[in-house]
């Protein structure tokens, strides 16, 4: 006629959680039962992240007739109400445990200070009522105040306070509990015969009123305990009806001898009992489900206390099992009243403070995993709720706040042409285009003229057009890049430039091979022919075409997020797709760089008044630092500098060539026209001879 003891633990797990009461004491009676509770409940509270702070066993018979043990008990039971960390205590007993409670307190705190030493909250068990009897009725009962309480469901049953206040002892009747009860009740004693005429001082005189008791002595409405035997007397009588009305029938049909009820044996309500469904005074449907348990849940109720002794029970919540789903526990802490020692605010009961989001727990050695400490999340993890076991990354493109307690969408990483490096560098790369053409159009218009003829005329336009096509090729690398951007600039970057150097390579030769030829008896007059400067150029051209080609057709280049490198940027990049090719490319044309420059210097001293290997050494060396520190310069940066120190070395390398090479040839061709004459060159020449 109960509901099921686990929901009663369903609902204090719920409780606990809902409040976030994670660090409770258990009071258990010292029995069987008690012990299958704590044992309950601890499993319960390892699976729902809720500790114990301790657990104390109540003598399941109290007796305080030998004061060492009334001390013994003390000792033990009072030590945990110390722990002001421990606001949350659940007891699990009989009626006379709270009675117990009370005398340990009492004689541990006579003058009565437990308003604030001990504000607890008290949550306590169907099997548990407030009674205060004997000396004890004068003793302060607002350590209980705003105490909770599990009890069997239950509704208002008209009539039944007019029959309690109809409720008087007599003689006649020999009601031996009501006697007892109503001496204990109003502290006096009833006449022991029926012809006693005098009223000793003291004595009952059998027309107290029980309205006037307060509530831990009597309460007149209907509890949970009597709603159940109310409900369990109407069930007996409905299935006593059925078999009744059965039998009749069947004694009608099988003219039976008259069939007599007493003689029923108990066992045999059972399968009448699992049918019964009716409606009781109080407007409810009784019955039962398959487990042959009755549908009532369990009615969680806060005491409130007056100053008279007396409380009222206010129903702040419901566990009903037959609710819609995540509807079984329902709570209203909005009308909940708390010991005054909390003032009114919601008390706390943690082992530790909650961590912060930012935060998260690290366990405290040696202690249950609700007591812990709140440590910083580590770099690049966040937490953004309370209590947090374990802080989290963000989702890729996004990274932690400072305070590591929310995720920040990551800005695209782009070297793009408006903003003012871009600008700079695009404005540069256009600038020197525009120097190069002019200095292509110079020699172009002066193309008869000895200084332009001297040194091998089309590998000089070839070198300036190469280089025309260098520094546009850098704006390549600007803005957001896509599939054909991404799959044309670097081998494009590397072929023209490749074409630029194998140019001051051919040039270089040349000049070597036209010194060594005019020796007499050279071998070296073979080699001096027109076309060996081309052939220089396209051999090694078509090399590095060669290498581009197998990047570009087994892993070429392609877009691709970084969103690891930069903490706060998703960089937008090209991926290199093989960093084998992409850095042989580059092994390659600083081969060409190295090859150049050691040749122009073992030529920068060759008494030719065109010799430019002085000029190609510079070149080359300008060319090869350049280079030489982009390599680590480049593996070190990420995202948009690493664009701008390509793009960077690509103009300052392209702009070398161009000014260690032209300024001298352009200044002679433009300022000084009376030197470019054959005339003149060859009486430099024998001048200096």
């Amino acid at each position: 006629m109960v509901s099921n003891e686990a929901l009663q633990y369903m609902g204090i797990i719920q409780l606990l959680l809902h409040f976030g009461w994670t660090w409770v004491g258990l009071f258990a009676v010292d029995n069987e039962t008690g012990e299958h509770f704590a044992q309950t409940l601890e499993t319960l509270f390892s699976q729902n992240g809720i500790c114990s702070a301790f657990t104390e066993r109540i003598p399941n018979k109290a007796s305080f007739d030998i004061p060492e043990d009334v001390f013994d008990a003390i000792s033990n039971i009072y030590a945990p109400f110390s722990d002001e960390k421990v606001s949350t205590f659940i007891i699990h007993g009989e009626s006379l445990t709270i009675l117990w409670l009370r005398t340990v307190i009492f004689l541990r705190d006579p003058e009565n200070k437990e308003n604030t030493s001990f504000r607890k909250v008290w949550i306590m068990t169907t099997q548990m009522d407030f009674i205060l009897t004997g000396l004890q009725r004068g003793w302060d009962f607002n350590l209980f105040q705003g105490a909770i309480s599990f009890t069997f469901h239950s509704k208002k049953v008209e009539g039944f306070e007019e029959f309690l206040q109809m409720l008087k002892p007599s003689q006649k009747e020999r009601n031996c509990f009501l006697k007892v009860f109503w001496e204990q009740a109003f502290d006096c004693s009833l006449p022991t015969s029926q012809d006693a005429t005098e009223v000793d001082a003291g004595a009952c005189t059998g027309k107290e009123n029980l309205e006037k008791l307060p509530s831990t002595m009597f309460e007149m409405q209907m509890t949970g305990h009597s709603y159940s035997v109310y409900n369990a007397v109407h069930a007996i009588a409905h299935a006593l009806h059925v078999i009744h009305v059965s039998m009749s029938n069947h004694r009608k049909k099988m003219s039976c001898r008259h069939f007599e009820l007493q003689n029923l044996q108990p066992w045999e309500l059972h399968q009448f009992l699992q049918s019964i469904s009716f409606n009781n005074s109080a407007g409810e449907t009784i019955s039962f489900n398959s487990k042959k348990e009755i549908k009532g849940g369990f009615d969680i109720m806060n005491m409130v206390l007056s100053t008279n002794q007396s409380f009222r029970r206010v129903q702040v919540g419901r566990v009903d099992p037959s609710a819609l789903a995540g509807k079984e526990f329902t709570i209203n802490e909005k009308i909940f009243t708390w010991h005054r020692g909390f003032n009114q605010g919601l008390p706390l009961s943690v082992c530790s403070d909650s961590c912060l989001p930012g935060f998260q727990k690290q366990k405290k050695e040696g202690e249950k995993f609700c007591c812990y400490s709140c440590a910083p999340c580590p770099e690049g993890k966040i937490s953004n709720q309370k209590d947090t076991k374990d802080c989290f990354k963000c989702p890729e493109d996004q990274y932690p706040n400072k305070e590591k307690n929310g995720c920040i969408t990551k800005m695209m990483s782009i070297l793009s042409c408006e903003e003012p490096l871009g600008i700079s560098l695009a404005s540069i790369a256009v600038s020197f285009s525009l120097v190069t053409a002019l200095v292509l159009g110079i020699f172009i218009k002066h193309k008869d003229t000895p200084i332009v003829k001297a040194n091998n005329r089309d590998i000089t336009y070839t070198l300036l057009i190469s280089l025309l096509l260098c520094f546009p090729s850098s704006l390549l690398f600007l803005g957001q890049p896509g599939k054909v951007t991404c799959f044309l600039r670097q081998p494009t970057f590397g072929i023209i430039f490749t074409v630029a150097v194998s140019c001051v390579l051919a040039k270089t030769i040349t000049v070597v091979v036209a010194f060594r030829a005019t020796k007499p008896g050279s071998s070296m007059r073979k080699w001096a022919r027109k076309g060996m400067g081309n052939w220089i150029i396209l051999s090694c051209s078509l090399t590095q075409a060669g290498i581009c080609a197998v990047w570009l057709g087994t892993s070429p280049p392609f877009p691709d997020l970084d969103m690891d490198s930069l903490a706060e940027e998703i960089i937008v990049q090209c991926n290199e797709g093989s960093l084998t090719m992409f850095y042989s490319v580059l092994g390659y044309m600083g081969f060409l760089a190295i090859l150049s420059f050691m040749v122009a210097f073992l030529a920068r001293k060759l008494p030719d008044s065109f010799n430019e290997a002085k000029f190609i050494t510079f070149s080359m060396l300008a060319f090869c630092s350049v280079w030489v520190s982009f390599v680590p310069t480049y593996l070190s940066t990420r995202g948009r500098e690493m664009v701008a120190v390509e793009i960077f070395s690509l103009l300052a390398s392209s702009a070398g060539l161009l000014g260690c090479i032209f300024p001298p040839k352009c200044y002679i061709i433009v300022l000084r026209p009376q030197l470019n004459n054959r005339e003149q060159l060859i009486r430099r020449k024998i001048g200096r001879l």
